[in-house]
């Protein structure tokens, strides 16, 4: 029998802001009670840490290089900004099979394409950020004679140009009631218990998601929140104490447009006390929702997962946001996953992504999950089962700002990060778990460096990320089995058949003057 679903998630958020991953100060009571009685998986991964492409791939199933919707409408660097008609997405193939199928919150998969287009029901909630002029928020609020949005104690750097910098948290003079994630929660039960109904009067599944825009910066909560966390409780990130030695340039230049160098490091700690305070809401309000669904009756016919599409660096490498730097801080997120029957306390080790709740979801609802083509189903994971499944993980990322095209390869020890513009990238994360130093360059790890190369350039290349293409002339990866050059115009090209390439200089040897191609 299909499974109902109800997939929570959120947006930028850190895997150690949870008491299930280790923060023993976290107020996640909720999100840590799904962990206890299902599965938390520990090496979950974002295919690229940006908002819109990762949102893609879930709907779709798809690596970002193959949606090819590649930045935030925000910051586009001239990328696709909406899915190619006719590309698969699980929403659709959910309708066809009977599904009710809502999402509440942020989009964000697209610009001229909304949530609705492709079969969600549910209000129009577009951009970035929470949209506290939306209508149907506004109406929400008058309904319940709540006071509007209003903002204090600004938090923010200055700019390299002299500019204020961008917002990064701020107190919201509102209740706790008024607030948009209480709104997107509310909304959320409503459609739950609209779809409760269909269930019990015919039978029909739902899936449900519900997407807050936090705790994404800018960090703006009530002041229950804002307060939660004493500044002084707060342990810094020791990468606080990067210096971007022998690392892509790049990633200096975005401390510097993150403004870090101009606030003091106690401005640090409350950014990341407000953060944590913000994840405390997040959590609260998830906890209605989960209240509404054991309320309904639905417990034992729903699988639950909880994720994000990224993760967040609140100062880690004196960094914010995210961006072409592809650390564990944004690369690593939490993922949790309840199935109906799974065993509860399990914690999984496997290498999986946020791409692989695309054939997760459709295997649940009883369809083929092969139409996600670069997704694999966790079910079994979920299920208890052991399984052989990869011993890495590759990530991508296109730009943010401006074009910046990274592949990232992430094994039990190493992580590789090949960048065209500038220096390449390796982490020992079992020596150096804050990947403070890049030692790519040493010697030592030649052999560490060489086969993870090639497993990179093995793996895009089944793909067909044709990334591929730059490393083949630029690294030793190994036997190539075609024209790197792709001209078509020259005998001197590789041959995948030694027998062929032989026959080839046989031929040369025999010709002393060999045919002359003319344009």
């Amino acid at each position: 029998m299909p499974s109902n679903i109800l997939f929570l998630m959120t947006d930028q958020h850190r895997a150690d802001t949870l008491g299930a991953y280790g923060n023993a100060l976290a107020a996640t009571p909720v999100l840590d009670e799904l962990a206890r009685t299902g599965t938390r998986f520990d090496r979950w991964y974002t295919p690229t840490a940006i908002c819109t492409p990762a949102r893609a791939s879930l709907l779709t199933g798809q690596a970002p290089f193959r949606h090819r919707v590649l930045a935030n409408h925000e910051r586009n660097v001239g990328y696709l900004e909406d899915l190619d008609e006719g590309t698969f997405t699980f929403v659709e193939a959910l309708r066809a099979e009977g599904y009710n199928t809502g999402l509440v919150g942020k989009w964000h998969a697209g610009t001229e394409k909304q949530a609705a287009d492709f079969g969600f029901d549910g209000p129009d909630l577009p951009g970035w950020h929470n949209p506290v002029e939306n209508e149907d928020y506004l109406g929400y609020l008058r309904e319940r004679d709540l006071p509007p949005y209003a903002i204090s104690d600004r938090i923010r750097g200055t700019l390299p140009n002299g500019g204020p910098g961008n917002l990064l948290a701020a107190r919201l003079h509102q209740p706790v009631e008024a607030t948009f994630e209480h709104y997107l929660a509310t909304r959320t039960i409503e459609l739950l218990e609209r779809y409760a109904a269909d269930g019990e009067r015919d039978g029909t599944p739902f899936f449900l998601e519900l997407n807050f825009f936090g705790p994404h910066l800018p960090y703006i909560v009530p002041d229950e929140y804002f307060d939660m966390f004493d500044p002084a409780d707060i342990e810094l990130p020791k990468s606080i104490s990067e210096t971007f030695e022998g690392k892509p340039p790049v990633q200096r230049n975005y401390s510097a447009h993150w403004t870090f160098d101009t606030m003091p490091i106690e401005v640090t700690r409350k950014l990341i006390a407000v953060y944590w305070g913000y994840v405390a809401l997040i959590d609260m309000e998830i906890g209605r929702v989960m209240e509404a669904l054991e309320r309904l009756g639905l417990v034992d016919d729903t699988a639950v997962f909880f994720t994000c599409d990224h993760g967040e660096f609140t100062g880690a490498h004196r960094l914010h946001d995210k961006g072409p730097a592809m650390y564990e801080d944004i690369y690593r997120t939490p993922g949790i996953l309840r199935i109906p029957g799974g065993p509860a306390g399990q914690v999984r080790t496997e290498f999986v992504s946020l791409l692989d709740c695309t054939a997760t979801i459709l295997d649940l609802a009883g369809l083929d999950p092969s139409p996600a083509v670069d997704s694999r189903s966790l079910v079994p994971l979920a299920a208890g089962e052991q399984v052989e499944w990869d011993a890495d993980i590759v990530c991508e990322f296109h730009g943010h700002h401006f074009p910046y095209p990274q592949r990232m390869l992430r094994e039990d020890r190493y992580k590789l990060v090949v960048n065209p513009d500038s220096v390449n990238e390796l982490y020992d994360l079992e020596r150096d778990p804050d990947e403070l130093q890049n030692v790519y360059e040493h010697p030592e790890l030649a052999g560490v460096r060489g086969r993870m190369m090639q497993r990179l350039y093995t793996v895009l290349r089944d793909r067909g990320d044709k990334f591929y293409h730059w490393m083949t002339t630029m690294y030793d990866v190994g036997e190539v089995d075609y024209d790197p050059t792709q001209s078509g115009l020259d005998e001197t090209t590789y041959q995948a058949d030694e027998r062929a390439a032989a026959a080839s200089v046989e031929l040369v040897a025999s010709d002393p003057e060999p045919e002359r191609r003319t344009a």
